[in-house]
């Protein structure tokens, strides 16, 4: 098996946004059957308890803008919400325009970190800070892999983690009580 290292992209996430002075940080998970989703949930969990910080209502959306915009209407109504880590860059798509619609400025009231980043991300208003995975180099690997296999006509066993890296853009910042804002 090849993957992304879901651990290490989200912890890297949620850490962006603690070092950041944010208080706690808000996730909008993808759907509950996702093995990449429940691997960033978790994360994002365990980075909050290890951290002391409160943990929030987990918000779930199935990895469209759409139900990224739906949580963010949510999400702007959240006075304590100063920090989101959405599972993935189209729901953070949504996200962002459903605070612009209601009035919260990314990242001046509210900083927003995707997972994915897509090839929009840099384009998005702001442009969205996210968490790299490199799918060429998950699907190479595979088919190594599989090449491997049929030569030696052995399975092989484990899983092989490709580094997972943070992409800071304009949509993360300091939360809005920080000295130094507004």
């Amino acid at each position: 098996m090849v993957d992304t290292d879901q651990v290490g992209g989200a912890a890297a996430a949620v850490r962006h946004l603690l070092g950041l002075g944010h208080r706690t940080v808000w996730h909008l998970a993808g759907p509950e059957q996702s093995f990449a989703a429940q691997r960033r949930a978790d994360t994002w969990r365990e980075v909050l308890g290890e951290a002391g910080c409160p943990i929030p209502p987990m918000l779930r959306g199935d990895w469209s803008a759409d139900s990224g915009y739906r949580a963010g209407l949510r999400l702007a109504e959240e006075p304590e919400c100063s920090a989101v880590f959405a599972a993935n860059d189209q729901m953070a798509l949504g996200l962002l325009r459903a605070l612009h619609e209601k009035g919260r400025a990314v990242p001046e009231d509210v900083s927003v970190v995707g997972f994915d980043d897509i090839s929009e991300s840099g384009s998005f208003l702001p442009p969205l800070t996210t968490v790299h995975q490199d799918f060429a180099e998950v699907g190479r690997l595979l088919v190594e892999g599989v090449l491997r296999q049929l030569r030696t006509r052995s399975a092989e066993r484990g899983t092989t983690l490709v580094p997972a890296r943070l992409v800071e853009r304009s949509s993360t910042g300091p939360p809005p009580d920080s000295p130094g804002t507004r």
